[in-house]
Formats: structure tokens, sequence, C-alpha cells
């Protein structure tokens, strides 16, 4: 989570970001509490390790009594171990949901219970009763003045105030919050810093977006998403079946030495170490911590998703929708030319344009201005001399201007200029209407300038792309990603900023129910939709999309539809959204395939060492050539529980994560996870073998 920018936050970013002795301790108390058998029984790999620590201990204990079927102090250092094996999955689970209690208590902290002006009728003259914050039902209205905490979320009503959102935002800059809009909503606990506000409370106690966010990055409260599912019942499939293998071996040991009438048969503590190495224990401790891991990566990137489902649904996305303005340009449109009307100077066309936008604040009109004082050298203007009127611009005529003399300069939308000719009895000369179609092919905004009836030309204006964006859309490309750019702009802009961009598809002209159709149309193919939005006409979309990310500073409908805050309101982050996703299952993937091909292995290293009493032939299969079979047995079971310790930080970080194809990352993943889980036991395994052999202890 980015907390860049609030002082509160300060002191739990130094605790997300790494491993404070603080966070340690915890987790490692939390790994002992942890070893009650209702927590093991959830996880089915782990629980047949408790179980078979539990044996070994028992076989221990009838040791001690001088009734051991092999050495005291062997069946106690691989009971040890099995107990490790456990704590260490334990602890890989602690330390993760560690990190979400560390975030679930400083937001609790900024939590805080006021006395709340609540109004008889949404009106800020109404009668008031003052009641604590916790008592507010939804339906409620609320009066917040400057200096106050907002009590809960809600919805402005009456009024526009500036607004602190930084204890949850982690921005120190604030936002004008006003009724009407996609600016009317508030969240409960940030305060107004001037004005005032009258707000409909819409949440109950216990349910606002606050106590969301706290459930939410509680690693405890998590719930195990689908693919997690399949994955843990294929785990379980695999440990049933090396469960009833081991199940046979006892009575097919005992029937072989009686048979042959020398030997010995395998006894139960090195049939049960055999059994938790050969199972998938690696990836059985992980699993959980690698999905909380993925929770806790998209908080640090302060978006703060409803489950780990939608998490995971951000990793298989096949098409995202992204809005142009604010996440492919700039979303500030700057002069860049001015396109005079045949028999009219540029100097004079620049000169008009200018006056027309000295009082136009927008940042199209102030660089209109910038670009007339750099191409002509235009800078001061002696208004007062000049009797000069501005005409500022409205929503209703789409045009500014300015009235001095005898002229009547206007500057605005093409088709706002050409209603504007034709009521004072002009028109507009055709070679300058194609020159403004010109402008719009090339996916710039055409703004026309007159004096009176006379066109003098067309200002162009460059939505500029956001530098690297194309670079981003050829890498969700590589990984087989459709991006489709949405925007109002008509077909020939959208279809030049499309083809700028780099994007592979565009929806000119959008509307709420365009934006619909295209995500349930692209779904009717079996393909995932993300898409982002902040406006309650955005809400039906993103209640259809499988990844929706709704703007912290967008309307509450916005946020009931999306299934993901961002809470920086930074439409690009949909892209990073979805490459935490394809990182949590690209961790997922890799460590299931180290975990499977370490047991080969572990193969070579405890099933000759096991059978060698019963079957003296399998010595040939000792290719490390472990001292003895006891320390064989001993270096499987260390190795196998230190295994789980090397890659915890791994699976908390995350496997570095490389825009490539579903067959590249394959590939790529079988050389480095495959591969590499066959050869690092081989090297660990011998090293304990060594080790012990070199203390003595086997």
């Amino acid at each position: 989570m980015n907390y860049r920018d609030t002082a509160s936050m300060t002191t739990h970013s130094r605790v997300v970001r790494g491993f404070s002795r603080a966070l340690l301790l915890a987790a490692v108390a939390d790994a002992f509490r942890k070893l009650a058998p209702r927590q093991q029984f959830r996880n089915p790999v782990m629980f047949v390790v408790y179980v078979c620590s539990v044996l070994t201990t028992l076989l221990w204990v009838q040791a001690l009594a001088g009734h051991g079927e092999a050495p005291t102090g062997f069946i106690f250092a691989v009971s040890l171990w099995l107990w490790f094996t456990l704590l260490f999955a334990n602890f890989a689970e602690a330390i993760a949901e560690g990190r979400g209690k560390a975030q679930a208590a400083a937001l609790r902290s900024s939590r805080k219970d006021v006395v709340a002006k609540k109004l008889a009728n949404p009106s800020r003259d109404a009668f008031i009763t003052y009641v604590p914050s916790s008592e507010l039902r939804t339906g409620n209205h609320v009066l917040v003045d400057a200096g106050e905490l907002i009590p809960g979320d809600g919805e402005v009503v009456e009024g526009a105030a500036s607004v602190d959102e930084s204890a949850i935002t982690g921005e120190s800059a604030p936002v004008i919050r006003e009724s009407g809009g996609d600016r009317s909503a508030v969240t409960g606990g940030t305060r107004v810093l001037s004005d005032w506000l009258v707000v409909r409370i819409t949440s109950n106690p216990g349910e606002s977006f606050l106590d969301r966010m706290i459930a939410m990055v509680e690693g405890a409260a998590r719930r195990r998403t689908p693919n997690e599912i399949a994955l843990t019942i294929m785990l379980a499939k695999f440990t049933l079946i090396f469960l009833l293998a081991c199940a046979t071996l006892l009575p097919y040991s005992i029937y072989s030495v009686q048979a042959a009438g020398s030997g010995q048969p395998i006894t139960l503590t090195v049939l049960t170490a055999l059994l938790v190495c050969l199972i998938p224990t690696t990836i059985g401790a992980l699993l959980s911590a690698i999905g909380i891991a993925g929770m806790d990566r998209m908080i640090r990137a302060n978006v703060i998703a409803t489950s780990g489902r939608a998490v995971e649904a951000a990793g298989d996305v096949d098409v995202l929708l992204l809005d142009k303005t604010g996440t492919i340009t700039l979303g500030n449109r700057q002069a860049d030319a001015f396109h005079p009307a045949p028999g009219v100077d540029e100097r004079a066309l620049a000169e008009a344009a200018q006056l027309a936008s000295l009082a136009d604040e927008t940042p199209e009109g102030r660089s209109i201005v910038v670009l007339a004082k750099e191409r002509f050298g235009l800078r001061e203007h002696d208004l007062e001399r000049l009797h000069a009127q501005f005409v500022p611009f409205s929503a209703q005529t789409r045009m500014s201007g300015v009235d001095m003399g005898g002229q009547r300069i206007r500057k605005g939308a093409v088709d706002a200029i050409e209603r504007y000719l034709v009521a004072a009895g002009g028109h507009l000369p055709a070679a300058l209407k194609r020159a403004a179609d010109d402008i719009a092919r090339r996916g710039a905004t055409p703004l026309m300038v007159v004096d009176g009836h006379a066109p003098l030309g067309v200002i162009e204006l460059k939505d500029v792309i956001k530098g690297g964006i194309k670079e981003r859309f050829a890498e969700m490309r590589a990984m087989g990603i459709k991006t489709i750019m949405i925007t109002g702009d008509n077909p020939l802009t959208a279809a030049a900023i499309a083809a700028e961009a780099g994007v592979d598809d565009f929806l000119a002209e959008a509307t709420p129910e365009a934006k619909l159709k295209l995500i349930r149309d692209i779904q009717a193919e079996n393909r995932l939709v993300a898409m982002c939005g902040d406006g309650t006409n955005d809400a039906p979309a993103l209640a259809q999309a499988d990844v929706a990310v709704a703007m912290n500073t967008g309307t509450q409908a916005a946020k009931e539809a999306g299934n993901m805050v961002d809470l920086d309101s930074n439409p690009t982050k949909l892209i990073e959204v979805v490459e935490i996703g394809k990182q949590m299952l690209i961790t997922r993937g890799a460590l299931t395939t180290f975990s499977i091909a370490n047991d080969i292995a572990k193969y070579f290293a405890i099933i000759p060492a096991a059978f060698a009493t019963t079957y003296p032939a399998l010595n040939a299969l000792n290719v490390m050539h472990l001292a003895t079979a006891r320390s064989a047995i001993l270096s499987a079971v260390i190795f196998n529980a230190l295994i789980i310790v090397v890659l915890i930080p791994l699976a908390l970080k995350g496997v570095a994560y490389r825009a490539l194809g579903a067959g590249a990352l394959l590939r790529r993943n079988l050389l480095v996870y495959g591969l590499g889980g066959v050869a690092v036991p081989f090297v660990g395994i011998k090293l304990i073998d060594m080790l012990l052999v070199l203390l003595r202890l086997a």
C-alpha cells in the first residue's frame, strides 16, 4: 500500500515493507497456536504431516520406555524435524497474515467514534440532534462543518467543501466534495477542511468502507479462491495416493523378509519419514501464504480487493477496457497549431484565439494563450483601453469569447460555432470544415474561432498520449491480453488515438449501454473482462465486469458495483492490478512446479535408504552416496523442512513478473523451477548428510 504522503501511516509502512522484530515474534507465537488440530485440519497435506508428527512422537516415547523399533535418538530427530516442518508452514501463513493485521491495525487507529450533528431533514437549517456516530443509520442526514470528521460513509446532498482523505487514501492533497455528480461520495473518518457539507449516511455501523477495508486486509478473514481450492484438492489427491502406497509397503516389507529369511522390515519411523518426504509438503505449506501475500501486494498498490477471488480473476483477465482520458492520454489537451481560414493571417488568428481564451481557466484555454505567446510573441493587452468584456465558457453554449469595440470574438466546438455563425447570418466555409475533419482524423480536437460572422480559423488541440503507455500495451499483447480503449470521442478521433497509443480496439461515442453490451459480448466468448470507472453511469458495466476497479473519488454506486477500490483514483492502476494478479498465479504455479519436482530427488535419497535392509540391491540407487541409511532419511526430512523456510520470502514477495505469453511462461517455469526443483534437493540433501556425519549425529 502506498503511504508516502501520510504521516499516520509511516510506521505501518516500515512494518509492511520489511520483517520487523515485532512482526516476526508475533508470527512465531502464531505458528505455535496454529498447531491446534482444528487449524491443521483445514490443510489436508499439513494435517497428514501433523498426524505423522504425533505418531513419531509416540514412537519416541515408546523408545524411551525401552521398546523402541529404532534408536531413540533417531526417532527423536525425525519427530523433531516433522514438528519443525509444521511450524515452518504455520510461520509462513502467520507472517503473511501478520502483515495484513499490521495494516488493519493502522486502519483501525484512524477509525474514531465522533459526535455527529444529526439533522431532522436534509437541510442545513434543520433541527440538529447531537448523537454518537455509532448510532447513525442508513438514510440519516448529518451536518459536517469545517474542521470536523465525517461521521460515516455517505453522499453529499447539499454544500461543497475541501476534504482531507489522507487517512484513507494516503494522498496529502485535499479533494473537493460537492452535491450531485461523481464527486459526491464521502468516507467516514475523513476531515472537512473548509466550508460545510450535508451528508446522507449510506452505511450502518460496522458496514462502512473503513470497516470493509479492515476486514479485507485481515489475512485470517481471507476466503480461498476457486483455483486455490482446486489446487488444494489436487494436492489432497496426491497425498492420498502416497498415503495408500506407503500403507501397503509395511506388510509387503514384512512378507519379503519372511519369504527371504533375511533382512529387516521397514520401521514405522522410516515409513512415516518416507510419506512426509513424498507428499507435496512444500507447496502445501506455502499455498495459503501465497494467496494472502497476493492480496497484500494489491493493498500496497493502494487497491482494496473485496476478496482473493477478485485478485485471482485479475490474473486470468483476457480483455482490458481502458478509458482514454486520464488512462491512455494525460487528459489535458494542449493547443498545438493554428490553422487560419483562407485569406486570414495566422498571427491574426492566434491573437483572436488568445483574446478569446484570456478568461478561459481550463487547461485547454491556458495552452492557447501560451502557444500564441511562444509562436508570435503575443503577450500583454491593454484590456481596459479596449473595454473588453469577456464571455465565459458554459456547457450550454460550449463557447467562450470576448467583446471589445466592434469585435465579437468567439472560440468553441465546431458544431457550436457553426450554429453561432448561422444565427449571425454567416456560414462555415467548406474548406474550414474539411480542415476540422482532418484534425479529428489525426486524433486531435478542433476548436473554431470567429469574429462576428467571419470565420478566422481552427485551433488544433492534441490529447497527449502518456509516455510509455504504448510499450505497456505491447506487454499486455505479449501476455495474450486484448486492450480496448473506451472514449466519448467521435470514431475518427478515436481511431487515430487508438492507433497512436497501440491499443487493439476501441469503442467510440461510448454510452453506459454500449459499455455494458461490449462486456457481455466479450464474456459470451468465455473471456474475462477488467475495467475501471468512477461514475454512477459506470455502475452497470462495473457490476458486469469480472474485475471491476472503482475509483475512491467516485460515487458510492460505483464502489458498490466494483470488486476493487483504487484509493489513489488512478485509472492507469488497472494495468498494475492485472500484473499483480498475474504475479500471484505465476508464483503459485512456480512453487507448485518446484514442490512436485523436488520430490524426485527425495526418491533417490530416501527410498534406497528405507528399503536397503529389505532389498540390499537397492543400494545401487544411492547415487548421492549418502553415508548411512539413517543419515539419508534424516537428511531428506531436514531438507524437506528447511526448504519451506528458504521459500517463504519468495512466496511473500512473489516470483519476478515478466510480460510473457502462457507458452513462454510455462517453458520458463519448467526450466527454472522444474529443473531447479530437481537439482536443489540433490545438493541440499548431500550437504546436510555431510554435516550430520561431520557432527557425528548419524
